[in-house]
């Protein structure tokens, strides 16, 4: 490669990173104004659940199933409150496909919730175990979807719930 031909490559990689340098704050600020949005209702969401689901895991060892079970209802309920709040949402357009995968995990969520007390009226406590597991992957591969938002709140951490 020519002194000429590197020069011009140069120039030219030096054109395109400072007319895309605009397009990358953009996105950054989107996020970040999604994120201001979307985090307080994340916030009610996680703090209700938490009280809510407060000794749940002893209730469960201790055969206290019903109990159990309306614990994780009421959870299934929250969360599904918070999920209509964070839809309505605007969506950066450059991560709408991400977010409306997460919101599709969030979803599914609820009904891993909805899953175990339906489990745990039945007395099954292995089904409501193997349906914790699977809370736990796909809260993993919600979080994963966000990761560039670093969300505090709408980090969704299951193993919380106990």
């Amino acid at each position: 490669m020519g002194k000429k031909s590197f020069a011009a490559l140069s120039a030219f990689v030096l054109v395109v990173s400072a007319l895309a340098a605009p397009f990358a704050q953009a996105t950054t600020e989107e996020r970040q104004t999604y994120k201001e949005a979307v985090e307080p209702i994340c916030k009610v969401n996680v703090q209700t659940n938490e009280r809510t689901l407060k000794g749940v895991k002893a209730k469960v060892k201790a055969g206290k199933l019903k109990p159990a079970a309306t614990q994780f209802t009421k959870a299934a309920e929250s969360t599904k409150k918070a999920l209509a709040k964070l839809k309505a949402v605007p969506q950066p357009p450059e991560d709408q496909a991400k977010l409306t995968k997460w919101l599709k995990y969030i979803q599914e969520e609820e009904g891993y919730f909805r899953k175990i007390a339906q489990k745990l009226n039945a007395g099954d406590k292995n089904g409501a175990t193997a349906m914790q597991i699977r809370l736990e992957h796909t809260a993993t591969q919600a979080n994963n979807m966000v990761l560039a938002y670093e969300f505090k709140y709408c980090r969704v951490e299951p193993s919380k719930f106990s």
